[in-house]
C-alpha cells in the first residue's frame, strides 16, 4: 500500500521539516503539536478517566516534557523512566508504577523519589511493596478475558481474578492503600467491546473486597487504544462509548477510571525516513521485487515482528506510478531482519537505490525498540518539529 507524498495525515510541519533539512537516514520525525493533539482527543472522548501516558511506548525526553505541559500523568515501567519522567517536571504523584515485575530495590527506590502509586499481581510483589513502599496506593492486574488484541500479551502480566480479589484483601491487611483492580486488554485493540468483559471481571473483584470491608476507589483500563495503520480502526469515541456503557452496567456507583495509552497519543506523530539500499529479485523469473531498507527490525521496527503492525508507506514516485509486489527487509546479516513478506506490499517498478521510502504513523514503540548498534548499525535518531 502506497500514499501519495500529499497524503493529509502527514502533518504539513513534518512535511516541510523533510523538504528543508533532508535529515540523514533512517530517523524518526516527530511533530510535538500531534502528540498534544491527540492527548487532547483522548481526554474530551473519555473525560471521566485520568490519563497515564504509557512512557515505554517513546520515552523521548521532548515528549514527556510537551505531556507535563498538558498536565498528563505517567505509567513508569522502571526507576529509569521514573528518573526521565521527574527530570522534566513531572511531579511524583502524577507517575504509577504499573509494572508488576520489579525488584525490592527499584520499589524502594520509586518510593525514596515520591511514587506512591503502584501495580502488582503476585504474592512476592505485594510483600515487596508493603516492605519498601509502605501505605502506598495499590492495585492488582488481573488476566481479562479479552478478544485478541494487535500486538496480544499472551500470560506474562497479571493473575487470575479470584487471586486477584485475594491478593487486594491481603494487601488491606498488610497496611496498603488498595485502589482496586487493573487490566489490558491487549496494545492495538480495534474491538471497542474488548474492555467489557474487564470491566465486568473488576466489577466481581470489587463487590468481593466490598464483602471483606475493604473498599475501592479506581479502576485501571490499561492501554490498548489503537491507531490507524493500514486498517482503519473504530474511533476513540466507540472506546469510550462501550467502556462508558459497561462500567455503568457493572458498577452500581463509578470508580474513578485511569487509562494508561501509550500508542494513541503518539503514532501519528511520528514519522520514519529510510532510504533503498537495494532492490533485487531472488531469480529471473521471480514476480516479487525484494526492496532493503536503512532500517529493519533491529533498529526501530520491531512491530513488524510476526507482522502485527503493517505500516503505511509513502515514497516520492507519483502514486498513479505502475507498481508491483514487493518484499521489505532491513540492511542486518540476520534471516530474521524481514519486515513484510506475507502482507501483500505493492511499490513503483521506478523505485530505485536511494529513494526515500516514508513509514508513517511510526510515532510508537520505533526508537524505543531500537537496538543498539547491533550489527553495527545505530540506534534510531529522534527529531522534532514543535
Amino acid at each position: 500500500m502506497l500514499d501519495s507524498l500529499s497524503s493529509p495525515d502527514v502533518s504539513t510541519r513534518l512535511r516541510a521539516f523533510l523538504d528543508d533539512r533532508a535529515p540523514a537516514t533512517p530517523c524518526l520525525v516527530m511533530d510535538l503539536d500531534v502528540v498534544r493533539a491527540n492527548y487532547r482527543a483522548l481526554r474530551a472522548a473519555l473525560p471521566e478517566a485520568a490519563v497515564f501516558y504509557a512512557v515505554k511506548a517513546n520515552p523521548a525526553p521532548e515528549v514527556v516534557a510537551a505531556l507535563v505541559a498538558e498536565g498528563s500523568a505517567f505509567d513508569v515501567a522502571s526507576t529509569g523512566e521514573i528518573d526521565l519522567c521527574l527530570a522534566q517536571g513531572a511531579a511524583p504523584e502524577s507517575l504509577s508504577y504499573g509494572n508488576p515485575i520489579k525488584k525490592p530495590a527499584d520499589i524502594a527506590h520509586a518510593f525514596a523519589r515520591g511514587v506512591r502509586r503502584f501495580t502488582f499481581d503476585s504474592d512476592g510483589d505485594l510483600a515487596n511493596l508493603a516492605e519498601h513502599a509502605p501505605g502506598s496506593r495499590v492495585s492488582c492486574r488481573f488476566l481479562v478475558d479479552a478478544p485478541a488484541s494487535g500486538t496480544p500479551f499472551g500470560r506474562k502480566f497479571g493473575c487470575a481474578p479470584q487471586m486477584a480479589l485475594r491478593l487486594l484483601a491481603r494487601a488491606a491487611d498488610l497496611g496498603l492503600d488498595v485502589d482496586g483492580a487493573c487490566f489490558h486488554v491487549g496494545s492495538q485493540h480495534t474491538d471497542p467491546a474488548a474492555w467489557t468483559a474487564g470491566i465486568a471481571q473488576a466489577a466481581w473483584i470489587a463487590r468481593g473486597l466490598a464483602e471483606c470491608g475493604v473498599p475501592t476507589r479506581s479502576l485501571n483500563l490499561g492501554g490498548g487504544f489503537p491507531t490507524a495503520y493500514r486498517t482503519p480502526a473504530p474511533p476513540l469515541a466507540a472506546h469510550a462509548a462501550a467502556i462508558r456503557a459497561a462500567v455503568a452496567e457493572h458498577f452500581d456507583t463509578a470508580p474513578e477510571l485511569l487509562i494508561e495509552p501509550g500508542r494513541a497519543v503518539v503514532a501519528t506523530a511520528g514519522l520514519i525516513r529510510s532510504e533503498v539500499v537495494l532492490v533485487s529479485r531472488k531469480s529471473d523469473t521471480d514476480e516479487h521485487r525484494w526492496v532493503y531498507l536503512d532500517i529493519g527490525r533491529y533498529s526501530g521496527l520491531a512491530e513488524t515482528e510476526n507482522e502485527y503492525i503493517a505500516y503505511r508507506l509513502r515514497t516520492a514516485h507519483p502514486v498513479e506510478s505502475p507498481d508491483g509486489p514487493v518484499i521489505i527487509a532491513g540492511p542486518t546479516c540476520d534471516g530474521d531482519d524481514v519486515l513484510y513478506q506475507h502482507t501483500p506490499y505493492r511499490l513503483p517498478t521506478a523505485l530505485r537505490a536511494g529513494d526515500h521510502v516514508d513509514i508513517l504513523d511510526a510515532g510508537a514503540y520505533t526508537a524505543s525498540y531500537s537496538s543498539v548498534s547491533f550489527n553495527g548499525f545505530p540506534p534510531l535518531p529522534t527529531l522534532f518539529v514543535g
